[in-house]
């Protein structure tokens, strides 16, 4: 199967954020259970966002479309990180595991802009 890779498989910032939503996941399965259809869950829609804006935005023609799937896919990745900060607050997850995810999801985010820029650069002047 791996002979017959998509644009997006290809794509660091793709990669990464496919990653993030593991380390998402397992830190979302230690919320307690009352939190099930709450902040987890938006959690979870969020970090599953951002992969797959990445993806969408690579299969469009036009640049401007391209760009726009990247840009919703970095307001997610923020969302995360909020919706990470607010679980932390309210004991749900450590202060250190959020300063453990915090890099990954900064490295997400450079890897993000970096492609919105390089689209961005394809644009007519």
């Amino acid at each position: 199967m791996e002979e017959y890779k998509f644009q997006f498989e290809k794509l660091d910032a793709w990669q990464e954020a496919r990653k993030l939503v593991k380390s998402v996941y397992k830190l979302v399965g230690q919320f307690p259970q009352q939190e099930r259809y709450g902040l987890s869950d938006q959690l979870r829609r969020a970090a599953v966002s951002v992969p797959s804006n990445i993806a969408e935005g690579s299969g469009r023609v036009a640049i401007k479309e391209s760009i726009h799937f990247l840009e919703i896919a970095f307001g997610s990745l923020m969302e995360v990180y909020c919706q990470l900060q607010i679980a932390a607050d309210l004991g749900y997850i450590s202060d250190e595991e959020l300063r453990a995810i915090k890099p990954e999801i900064y490295g997400t985010s450079k890897m993000i802009s970096g492609l919105r820029a390089a689209k961005a650069e394809q644009l007519p002047r």
